[in-house]
Formats: C-alpha cells, sequence, structure tokens
C-alpha cells in the first residue's frame, strides 16, 4: 500500500495523572487561531487549512504507514469480509512517527485553544480508504457514538485529520454539513451491518432536511493539509472507487475535564488515560526526539478487555 485561555484540568480526579512541568501546547503566534477563524469555526463546525504540513514532514509518515498496514495487530480493522484494512487504532501507542504526529503543536494546539484547557487523546486512528477497496462511512455524528458507547459528558471533543494522500472529487473526500453541530446530538441508530465497524448514524430523511438547512461541502486539497471539525458536525464519506487511495489521520482530542465515563470499548479505540498533552517541538517530525512507545512489543490484553464497572 502507498500513503501518497485558563487551564482548568479536574482537580481530583481519580483517572487524571498529574506531573510536574507540564509543558501546555502553547505555539505562539503560527499556531494561534485568529478571531475570524474561531468565528468561522462556531459557525460552519470546521476549519480547512491546506498544505499546513511540508512535503518532508509528510514523507516521514507516508514511509511507515505500509509497515503498520502489513502487521496483523488487533488495532488493524479490516474492511468487510477483505484483508484491505479500513482502520489503524492507536498507532501513536507503537510507532514512533505517528507518536510525534500525536504530540506535535500544530494538530493539539487549534483544540486546546478553543477549549481553552488542556486536552488528551481519546482517540488516534488512520483511516484507510484504499483505492477500489477503502468502503463508505455513513452519515453521523462522533459525538453521538463518544456519547453513547463512551458516556463522554459533553461534546468538548474534536477531530484533527491530517491528509497523508492527496484528497480530490474522486477517492472519497470528507463530505460535511455546515452549521449541522449547532444543532447538538441528533438522534441515530446503531448500524453494525453496513460496514466492518459498528457506527451511530443519522437517517437519510434527517439528512436531507439538513442538507437544505446547510448545503453540503467536500474539502480537497495535497497531503499534509489539516482539517479541524466539531464532534457535532454531520458528515460522512462514500466508498473509494478511484485508483488513487485516500489516506488521512485523525486525531480525536477531549477536554480533561470532559473525559470518558464507562470503558465498554478496547483502550485502543477509546484511551483510558487522561493526563494532558505535552507538545514536543514543532520540528519534531523531522528531528530525533525520544516518544514513549508502551505497546511497542505488543497490545496488553488488558487494553483489548471492555471495564464496564467503570
Amino acid at each position: 500500500m502507498t500513503f501518497h485561555h485558563s487551564i482548568h484540568a479536574a482537580s481530583g480526579d481519580p483517572y487524571i495523572t498529574e506531573t510536574a512541568n507540564h509543558h501546555w501546547c502553547y505555539g505562539g503566534d503560527s499556531m494561534e487561531l485568529t478571531q475570524a477563524q474561531l468565528e468561522q469555526f462556531d459557525r460552519d463546525g470546521y476549519l480547512f487549512f491546506p498544505s499546513r504540513f511540508t512535503v518532508e514532514e509528510m514523507r516521514v509518515l507516508i514511509d511507515e504507514g505500509p509497515r503498520l498496514y502489513a502487521q496483523h495487530r488487533p488495532e488493524n480493522v479490516r474492511e468487510k469480509g477483505s484483508d484491505v484494512v479500513r482502520t489503524t487504532f492507536a498507532a501513536h501507542m507503537y510507532s514512533a512517527p505517528f507518536a510525534k504526529l500525536a504530540r506535535h503543536p500544530r494538530m493539539v494546539e487549534p483544540v486546546r485553544q478553543i477549549f481553552s484547557e488542556p486536552v488528551y487523546m481519546h482517540q488516534f486512528k488512520i483511516n484507510g480508504k484504499m483505492a477500489f477497496e477503502g468502503d463508505l462511512w455513513q452519515w453521523h455524528q462522533d459525538y453521538g457514538t463518544w456519547k453513547n458507547d463512551d458516556l463522554m459528558p459533553e461534546a468538548r471533543a474534536m477531530n484533527v485529520a491530517i491528509f497523508l494522500d492527496e484528497v480530490n472529487e474522486f477517492n472519497g473526500p470528507l463530505m460535511f454539513i455546515p452549521g449541522s453541530h449547532t444543532l447538538g446530538v441528533l438522534d441515530a441508530e446503531h448500524d453494525v451491518t453496513t460496514t466492518s465497524y459498528p457506527l451511530w448514524t443519522i437517517n437519510h430523511d434527517t439528512i436531507r432536511k439538513l442538507v437544505e438547512r446547510g448545503g453540503l461541502v467536500a474539502p480537497k486539497g495535497p497531503s499534509g493539509s489539516r482539517i479541524v471539525f466539531h464532534s457535532c458536525l454531520v458528515h460522512t464519506s462514500t466508498a473509494n472507487l478511484s485508483p488513487w487511495n485516500r489516506v488521512s489521520v485523525y486525531l480525536s482530542l477531549c477536554a480533561v475535564s470532559n473525559h470518558i465515563r464507562r470503558f465498554k470499548r478496547p483502550e485502543s479505540i477509546a484511551h483510558r488515560g487522561f493526563t494532558p498533552i505535552q507538545c514536543l517541538p514543532d520540528d519534531c517530525l523531522l528531528r530525533d526526539y525520544e516518544v514513549p512507545l508502551p505497546w511497542k512489543d505488543g497490545t496488553p490484553e488488558s487494553a483489548l478487555q471492555p471495564l464496564l464497572a467503570s
């Protein structure tokens, strides 16, 4: 495969490990969202930044991809009836390049700025959407799943996505309904049959009404482009029938005070550690910074089991 503000950390929370000398992700002027961008995010529910990472930075991530997809780890979810990888979860726990991306200020800082609070990694995934074989993702809100499955209290979590491949109109781009996040959590049904990954999905009648209200957009751009989008923004992507892969990485970042209350899903899908992310320097993808890789030699059995009593 080719991979072409103040801090309100929850005090006294037994799930949050405090460390001395936090290095919060204050990235300086180049990282900060402008007032106009913050207003656009509030209105539309997403921000798109073409070519936010350089070709050299992206090469580090692209070159690591085939090694991860070739592994038969439990974090690799295959497409339905196929050996093609649909999603690789938690690569930041065992891959140095993606561990550095998980701590990159260009990925973390916009979310910390919006929430005015430290954030932790709720979920890290690489979505494959491979040429000819990448299946669809149904219409959904990410917070719908986080609320129903993980008991995340509020929609104070969001996605930051980066394109590893160029995204065009042919290879299954994300489609957003602008402004749909302002309606809060919508009714959804648990679809466990359409694809290989269970998802809380929104019915077509609701989608028609939402599109009539807000329209439809599909951000497209070169490798290294970044999207920040609200966890209640309604979105989808079609199957990829083109000859081009559409691989993207998603960091689902959650405000520390809003951490999940139920451990129903494997830890590779919904993380159970809520320590605030400490960012690396901005050049981390191109330099040799040490990062922890706790699952490098395999996924702990405990991480694969639910903890329903939690």
